[in-house]
């Protein structure tokens, strides 16, 4: 298990590995703990993700990968611990979580669209309820978005027009809407046929480029290797390692890891 003063004590400013800068601590996460019943899914979580920075969160199935993204925006609430958002301590209930939680954009395994609602209607929702942006401006915005992702002549239609991929991509547009500052991704292409995955990739990738900051749960370790600035490997709920994509592939220091990615190598 990593030593909690590694995984919070990062230095005030340092170059990423994808050539950006990373700026101040942007998500904190402070001796968070979690249990389902008897089971302990995050044992004393200590994370730091800064401004700028793309951490890929990856590790075997049930290691509390996917609690501890949903932990950061309190869709799942912790038991002890403290996580802040840019600072502020997030809020249990109220008016304050839902106006923190704006802040933090969540992209689903499954896409988690309104089905009765077109792809505009979809995406321009959430800025018009919950932050009071005028219709044509958040139109505008959500034109804008769809085309970055590549869905802007999907506008007209309902989700289940779309494939898989193109659900996900607006899915991300649907996210980008509320100008959040960070983006959580909780395995983002595990519910998409193969063919559709790399067109997700290919936005989250662009997305990366241009700076947001990001937190992904995905077993797409080309994808960790390609993005991510740091790889956090959980095993039974703990941080077991981590390091720079390059260090971790090549040269993981744990047991746990290199038995997780040799399994990785033979199937």
């Amino acid at each position: 298990m990593t030593d909690p003063q590694q995984t919070t004590a990062l230095p005030a400013e340092r170059p990423a590995v994808q050539g950006r800068t990373l700026g101040d601590p942007l998500v904190r996460l402070t001796g968070v703990n979690k249990h389902f019943g008897q089971l302990h899914v995050l044992k004393d979580i200590n994370l730091t993700v800064r401004r700028g920075e793309v951490v890929v969160v990856i590790g075997p199935s049930g290691s509390g990968k996917s609690t501890l993204c949903r932990a950061i925006n309190r869709l799942e609430p912790i038991d002890s611990g403290s996580i802040t958002i840019d600072g502020k301590e997030l809020p249990e209930e109220g008016k304050d979580l839902a106006r923190l939680r704006a802040d933090v954009g969540m992209v689903f395994q499954s896409f988690n669209l309104f089905a009765h609602k077109t792809i505009l209607e979809n995406v321009t929702l959430g800025p018009v309820r919950a932050k009071g942006v005028k219709p044509s401006e958040a139109r505008q915005r959500a034109m804008t978005l769809l085309e970055r992702v590549g869905v802007a002549n999907q506008a007209g239609k309902h989700p289940a027009q779309l494939s898989g991929g193109q659900q996900q991509r607006v899915a991300i547009a649907r996210a980008l809407a509320m100008q959040p500052k960070v983006m959580l991704f909780d395995e983002p292409t595990s519910a998409l046929d193969p063919e559709m995955i790399n067109e997700v990739l290919d936005v989250m990738t662009s997305l990366a480029r241009e700076g947001m900051t990001m937190l992904v749960v995905t077993h797409e370790m080309g994808f960790a290797r390609r993005a991510a600035d740091r790889v956090v490997f959980m095993d039974a709920g703990q941080i077991v390692e981590e390091a720079s994509p390059e260090e971790f592939f090549t040269n993981p220091r744990s047991h746990r890891a290199k038995d997780f990615l040799s399994k990785l190598l033979t199937h």
